[in-house]
């Protein structure tokens, strides 16, 4: 039977031959991930033990992967008391893979993954965090459960009844002209599947612009396949993922280089000219709301964020310093920049990026998610705009439900934090 990457990878993890879509089954996982809110999985954890006599013991606790991120530093004393929670379950555990609020360890969970070598090609992982899609990036099956879910991993050390999903095919061919990015490949799919097109299913990257995609473009479209309704996004192993675990995530042990079958059956199949594409802008209150930078240049703002999960990596500081350095940003806006973790922050400051960054006028912030999600750092006041390389745009984000946030790529960013208003950076660059 011709099978998609997903499928030979739930087949090998309920130990079947093959599975088809549709089938119920319950993989087991490779990597459970989770953040602060581990302490809501904890509270479910202790419940299935209640009353039993029997010690709350993990399955497996070198497959659990701990990472504080959502609020670093803890921003209020009910924050503090979770995590202490957490590290107090993590040392009677004896979980290994825990990454505390540390400038020698610490980070966003989605980057922390890759680069520390958790993830391979043809794993199961979970997280509880809905941009777990993107470690579809270095082709492992990975999405997003919630407390209680992730509550029965840690017990069982297995997923309970995952409907094989379909699968989308997107082929893209092309070169990205000058200032548009993977971000803008993202944006224009998600446009045009629009936030539930891809619902319930996998969509799975082809064509030989993403061959030549480095990981961390491939981050950037498998973080963001969520925002399309998908339960994954996931990009078959080749030459650039064994490249990206050896020499970035240092992983020696033998890779699994899981492809689909070429005569692989699809729900649908969606081609894309790269070379087509426009700078692409997110506009509030959906990241579906997908227009070409063009149709809202001008839109006055008040700030600007480069970092998170999505657009945080060294690339993505490299793209903002090429159009900034020299320049200032413009009067009046705020800029923000969130490196994805501290090895990500050590290597910019190491090239200059802070430096180039700081002397235009940009904050340097820790590594962190409060700014994306609205809780900690970076807050919008009533009536204010805000553009950013984050993957969320919806109404009260960035902690206000007053404020609007457009969506796009550090070049755009960096671009229009000189003029103070949204520019395409194609005119400003």
């Amino acid at each position: 039977m011709a099978m998609t990457v997903v499928q030979k990878i739930l087949a090998k993890a309920t130990g079947q031959p093959s599975v088809k879509v549709g089938d119920v089954v319950e993989p087991k996982v490779d990597v459970a991930m989770s953040h602060e809110n581990g302490a809501l999985v904890i509270n479910q954890f202790n419940e299935v033990y209640k009353g039993t006599g029997l010690e709350a013991k993990v399955w497996d606790p070198t497959k659990i992967v701990i990472i504080f991120d959502h609020r670093v530093p803890a921003e209020s004393s009910k924050t503090a008391t979770n995590q202490r929670k957490i590290r107090e379950f993590v040392a009677k555990q004896g979980i290994p893979n825990f990454h505390d609020i540390r400038g020698d360890q610490g980070g966003i969970c989605h980057q922390i993954l890759p680069e520390n070598g958790y993830i391979r090609p043809g794993y199961v992982v979970v997280g509880t965090d809905s941009h777990t899609t993107s470690h579809g990036a270095l082709g492992a099956f990975s999405f997003g459960i919630g407390a209680t879910e992730m509550a029965s991993v840690w017990t069982l050390g297995s997923v309970l009844n995952v409907e094989v999903p379909a699968t989308i095919k997107v082929d893209v061919d092309g070169r990205f002209p000058k200032y548009v990015a993977p971000k803008d490949l993202i944006l224009h799919l998600i446009g045009k599947l629009t936030a539930e097109g891809a619902n319930y299913r996998v969509i799975e990257f082809h064509g030989e612009t993403i061959r030549r995609m480095s990981t961390s473009g491939r981050l950037v479209l498998c973080n963001m396949s969520v925002e399309a309704g998908a339960t994954s996004g996931i990009v078959p192993a080749d030459g650039e993922t064994r490249h990206y675990l050896r020499e970035e995530a240092r992983v020696t042990d033998e890779l699994d280089m899981v492809t689909p079958d070429p005569d692989a059956e699809y729900d649908s199949v969606i081609e894309i000219n790269a070379s087509e594409l426009a700078p692409q802008i997110a506009c509030p209150h959906t990241v579906d709301n997908v227009k070409p930078v063009t149709d809202v240049a001008g839109t006055k703002l008040n700030q600007i964020v480069i970092g998170s999960c999505t657009n945080g990596r060294l690339d993505d500081l490299e793209d903002a310093v090429h159009i900034l350095r020299g320049r200032k940003v413009a009067s009046g806006v705020r800029m923000l920049i969130f490196p994805a973790t501290w090895r990500i922050y050590r290597q910019a400051l190491k090239r200059g990026y802070l430096e180039h960054l700081m002397d235009a006028g940009a904050v340097i912030v820790n590594p962190g998610c409060g700014c994306c999600l609205g809780v900690h750092q970076g807050a919008l006041g009533d009536g204010e705009v805000a553009l950013a390389t984050t993957n969320r745009n919806f109404k009260g984000r960035m902690g206000n439900p007053n404020a609007e946030v457009y969506l796009c790529s550090p070049a755009v960013a960096a671009a229009s934090a000189i003029t103070g208003v949204i520019t395409d950076p194609r005119k400003e660059g």
